[in-house]
């Protein structure tokens, strides 16, 4: 069994389950953040770490992420654990991205992305999108309009399909933070984030 941490209400029309991104966990300041906001909306949020950040966390010392077959494995056995609920499946980068992986098979009522790792930062010629261009679960990317990984003077190259929509965060960054001479902050990007991750789940749960 995997551990899931659990935030928000304990029944409701459906559930979010979130992943971590490639060097923090399910602790970290972003996912609590976005897990604590989300309750606040209402909604019920499910955290859980990939095998390779259980161990970084368990010794303090960094480890690469695990293979992509065992992430995708670990997103499988999360969606089984969870069985029975209409699950929103995404997470912060590398844990939307796998996310993304196992969508259409899974049978999830929706996929949010909290910046989506398009490519790696300057090398926009290796893109990662040729799976979403067959995605049929509704999307969501919540992306950082100066994101290194995927900025919004990029996304026109991408050729992304119907099923997803792209709400961009104005400056922010892979975090969706924006700089301060923006006269945005960090909590500003994220609750609305927040409020259209809250408003998507709704529509995808009807």
């Amino acid at each position: 069994m995997i551990e899931l941490v659990r935030t928000g209400p304990e029944t409701g029309p459906g559930a979010i389950a979130l992943a971590h991104g490639a060097g923090a966990g399910m602790t970290s300041p972003f996912m609590a953040a976005f897990a604590e906001g989300l309750a606040e909306r209402g909604i019920t949020v499910y955290r859980f770490e990939f095998p390779y950040m259980q161990k970084m966390t368990a010794s303090g010392r960094r480890r690469p992420p695990d293979r992509e077959p065992v992430l995708r494995q670990c997103w499988g056995a999360v969606i089984a654990q969870l069985g029975g609920r209409r699950l929103v499946i995404g997470g912060k980068s590398l844990g939307g991205r796998i996310a993304s992986f196992v969508a259409d098979e899974s049978g999830a009522s929706g996929l949010i992305c909290l910046g989506y790792p398009f490519h790696p930062p300057g090398r926009p010629e290796r893109l990662r999108t040729s799976h979403l261009l067959t995605l049929r679960t509704p999307a969501l990317i919540c992306q950082g309009t100066r994101d290194p990984f995927g900025s919004q003077a990029e996304i026109h190259n991408f050729g992304l399909p119907s099923t997803i929509t792209v709400q961009w965060l104005a400056d922010g960054n892979h975090s969706l933070e924006p700089r301060r001479a923006s006269g945005r902050t960090a909590a500003d990007n994220w609750n609305e984030a927040m409020d259209r991750i809250a408003e998507f789940a709704r529509t995808v749960w009807r």
